[in-house]
């Protein structure tokens, strides 16, 4: 996951033109990186599967004179409430546990782990704040969302669920997400405070993957609608030039 937002920053910031601009005065253009967090609640599908998450990230966008923002993001997915934890049943002993290749019972434990990338278009609405760049900020994004569980043994050898075997139970789900955003943006005048917070809501339109679910024993084609309701923030590093002050000398 580092090295996927290392290749994103890389792949932005040549998009990013230094120029010289006055935030204080007036609406300007410039791009922005940043770092986001949310913390989510699943509903619909997927909150038959997992509890709620944490979500991290890194966002790149480009504000215009009118104060449209466009750009992408992407974002990595976490959790440690697995509801659908059922899977690894069959492997179990009559006392629940899950036997080792050394004989022992093995520490196994579930997570959810998931992955969203999005192109984003939105608005700010200068009706308050510091200055003519900052105010309510309402975006709209379409992208890919992928989620799946992840199984990792503490340790211990257990051959069923290891490699490619561990791909039958994971649920690997992924398909296209639509994404709505509505808080406020902010840009200080001297670029010490930069940064948007708000509601997110994403409905996601996705299926498993896997031919096969090793546990039901059957192909799990079934069209699911995964939503993801929850409060983003994000630290933004505006990119310009301030105009420098002019002097007079008598």
């Amino acid at each position: 996951m580092v090295k996927s937002i290392a290749i994103f920053f890389l792949i932005c910031l040549p998009f990013a033109v230094f120029s010289q601009q006055n935030i204080k005065d007036s609406a300007i253009a410039f791009p922005m990186i940043g770092a986001a967090a949310a913390y989510q609640m699943p509903g619909a599908d997927l909150a038959q599967r997992f509890g709620n998450n944490f979500n991290i990230g890194g966002v790149f966008q480009w504000k215009t004179k009118k104060n449209y923002v466009f750009g992408l993001d992407g974002q990595f997915i976490f959790g440690n409430k697995v509801k659908e934890n059922t899977i690894l049943d069959s492997l179990a002993t009559s006392q629940g546990g899950i036997i080792s290749s050394q004989g022992d019972f093995a520490d196994v434990i579930l997570y959810e782990r998931g992955l969203k990338f999005e192109l984003k278009l939105g608005k700010v609405f200068p009706i308050f704040g510091p200055n003519k760049n900052s105010g309510l900020f309402t975006s709209i994004g379409a992208g890919v969302i992928q989620h799946k569980i992840r199984i990792e043994n503490q340790g211990s050898s257990i051959p069923a669920i290891e490699d490619d075997y561990k791909k039958g139970y994971d649920r690997l789900t992924n398909g296209l997400s639509l994404t709505a955003f509505a808080g406020y943006m902010n840009f200080g005048n001297k670029r010490l405070v930069n940064f948007y917070a708000g509601v997110e809501l994403t409905q996601g339109f996705t299926q498993n993957r896997r031919s096969f679910n090793y546990d039901s024993r059957i192909q799990d084609s079934k069209k699911r609608n995964d939503l993801l309701i929850g409060i983003r923030v994000a630290w933004l590093i505006p990119i310009y030039k301030r105009v420098p002050k002019e002097f007079y000398y008598n």
